[in-house]
């Protein structure tokens, strides 16, 4: 295995120790405030958590499959680029949750799903699962935009 395939995992494996170590030197907030919610730093935590355990897969699957040079998608990355400032400017003027919906619809459809119901349905099961693993379960409140101001009242 060449050098250069150890730089991408070293790197997120170093950024992720980081963010942890950065995050425990988060106080903790006082019951009163946080109430059933998680602490500022456990979810960070989690993330980098998830992310390391992701890393080990990635190093795993370079190790066992040398992975093969892959052609340049000029058009599929500009485009997702571009989604990704759509969806900025959707979340800010609309709803964070149209912003998801509109560019999991469009970056679907541009990376080669050209099935319609496939790109609907996950651009709409996608939003609605993240809404209710935070407001739910992590009891994490959304900023108000078209569709939370619906559901907050």
């Amino acid at each position: 295995m060449q050098k250069k395939l150890y730089i991408t995992p070293l790197f997120l494996t170093l950024f992720s120790i980081a963010i942890i170590l950065i995050s425990l030197q988060l106080d903790t907030s006082p019951e009163m405030i946080v109430g059933d919610s998680m602490q500022a730093r456990s979810f960070p935590i989690f993330l980098m958590v998830i992310n390391l355990i992701l890393i080990s897969v990635l190093f795993l699957q370079f190790f066992r499959n040398y992975p093969e040079k892959i052609k340049l998608e000029i058009f599929t990355t500009w485009f997702s680029m571009f989604l990704f400032l759509l969806f900025y400017f959707l979340t800010i003027t609309t709803d964070m949750f149209i912003g998801i919906t509109v560019c999991m619809f469009l970056m679907g459809y541009t990376w080669g799903e050209k099935r319609m119901w496939v790109n609907l349905s996950n651009a709409i099961i996608t939003p609605g699962l993240i809404f209710i693993l935070f407001d739910y379960v992590l009891r994490i409140r959304f900023p108000r935009g078209i569709l939370t101001n619906i559901y907050y009242g």
